[in-house]
């Protein structure tokens, strides 16, 4: 039960279903109101796509590399903590997509699906939380499963969006970010941790 809320935390952290509501209110300003569900509905089955990839292929492309899975478990704990560092200190995933909305990218593929919602940090999070020399197939199904149930919360939240950015506001969004981010940090560091530790055989 412990592995099933700490893997929940960790894939909503670097998701950030909350942090993603702004990011798709400004992608979608110029858009009717009734385009808004085909939208939302597009990226998560893209992201979707997306992640799912990275957990069946994304070990075997790293070997293929001749990457080890411990070397990815450390550099990608290193990243998310650099993620997680960003999220803290105010240049959270919202401010990021909103400079790319911005420069004109206005798409339900870029930037909302791909980095909002399906960034280089869930990528990472997915291959390292079903590394097939750790965990076994029931694992990785449950971790799967964890993974659409997050983002079947972020359609809902995407669908929800224009409510929940009037009740929460960006102040609102920017503080969850952090919070979030503060709980990132912890998970990235441990899984440093863990990699050094099965690297040196300690």
């Amino acid at each position: 039960m412990a592995e099933i809320v700490q893997t929940f935390v960790l894939l909503w952290a670097v998701i950030d279903p909350i942090g993603t509501v702004p990011v798709f209110l400004a992608v979608t300003r110029r858009h009717k109101p009734e385009e808004l569900k085909k939208i939302a509905i597009q990226a998560i089955l893209f992201a979707a796509s997306v992640l799912i990839f990275f957990i069946i292929a994304g070990q075997f492309l790293l070997e293929a590399m001749g990457v080890s899975l411990i070397a990815f478990q450390i550099s990608g704990g290193l990243v998310l903590f650099v993620f997680a560092f960003n999220m803290i200190f105010g240049e959270s995933k919202p401010e990021e997509e909103l400079r790319i909305v911005k420069s004109g990218s206005d798409t339900a593929i870029f930037p909302l699906a791909v980095p909002a919602i399906a960034g280089p940090g869930a990528m990472m999070a997915v291959v390292l939380l079903t590394d097939n020399h750790r965990f076994d197939l029931i694992h990785q199904v449950t971790t799967t499963g964890i993974l659409i149930a997050i983002l079947l919360i972020q359609l809902l939240l995407l669908l929800l969006a224009p409510r929940i950015g009037k009740l929460i506001g960006e102040s609102g969004a920017s503080l969850i970010s952090r919070v979030m981010g503060i709980i990132l940090a912890a998970v990235a560091m441990n899984s440093v941790l863990l990699g050094l530790k099965q690297y040196f055989q300690l």
